[in-house]
């Protein structure tokens, strides 16, 4: 059976996949994404991973029965948790938001020094940090957790001036490692990205997640013939487990589109 015209399906917490969403749909104009944000049960940075498992596993399912062709887990957390497990479970090709930064960080450093900022999950769980290692053993890694990056995003505070001063809290550390690239290893972040900018220097790369992981995903449906061809108008769908007129009225800053309607899963 041919499932090149099905969409492909991402999940994020709440509004960050959305980062992703943008770079894929860029890349591949002619994709429909069916696109969920949990933002019932966001954060999931301070979950516990059997928390963060289930709540992934129910994510899926239900974008499975939208029947789609791929999973995209546009979420940092849930990807270094739950990833290995729905990769078993399901039978699409399932991707995750930390192996295409690692890659892409791994390529791009001269002195192998990189820091990774993430959520207190994405850090503790240490998978940017094998990752990087799987890739390159004498590379340094920096993790950085940065709890308070996301509730920054989602409550609208980046152009706030105390996102700024979170900023340099978290991110002072660098100046000691030598550090010469810099992992954003959560997808809310590329929308704090000119802050975190002007903190570490024009010295530092940058290396965005959601940039690497939806070029990963146009390879990858390039690579199992997936890819859609037809030049069809596509309707993106979006849904949410709470507060869609929130999700609608936010997730044109992430997206860079607008968003027509948000159903209420």
């Amino acid at each position: 059976m041919d499932n090149s015209t099905a969409a492909i399906g991402m999940f994020d917490s709440g509004l960050g996949g959305l980062t992703v969403m943008h770079q894929l749909v860029q890349a591949l104009p002619n994709e429909e994404v069916i696109y969920f944000g949990d933002t019932a049960r966001l954060p999931y940075g301070d979950k516990s991973p059997e928390t963060i498992i289930r709540y992934s596993i129910e994510n899926a399912i239900f974008l499975i029965e939208q029947k789609i062709k791929m999973l995209v887990v546009a979420c940092s957390t849930a990807t270094s948790h739950a990833l290995d497990h729905l990769q078993q479970t399901f039978n699409i090709p399932i991707i995750g938001a930390i192996e295409p930064g690692a890659e892409q960080a791994t390529k791009t450093s001269k002195n192998e020094r990189i820091a990774v900022l993430g959520t207190k999950g994405t850090i503790s769980s240490r998978s940017y940090e094998k990752a990087l290692l799987a890739r390159n053993p004498k590379a340094y890694v920096l993790p950085i957790a940065c709890p308070l990056f996301v509730p920054l995003v989602e409550e609208h505070f980046v152009k706030h001036p105390a996102a700024q001063l979170i900023v340099h809290e978290y991110l002072k550390v660098i100046k000691d490692h030598r550090i010469d690239t810099l992992i954003l290893g959560c997808t809310h972040y590329p929308l704090l990205k000119n802050l975190i900018a002007a903190e570490v220097g024009e010295h530092i790369t940058i290396i965005d997640s959601a940039a690497a992981c939806a070029t990963y995903a146009a390879s990858l449906l390039s690579d199992k013939g997936l890819l859609r061809h037809s030049s069809e108008v596509v309707q993106h769908r979006y849904f949410v487990s709470d507060d869609p007129h929130r999700f609608q009225m936010l997730g044109r800053e992430f997206l860079g589109l607008p968003i027509d309607h948000v159903h209420l899963k």
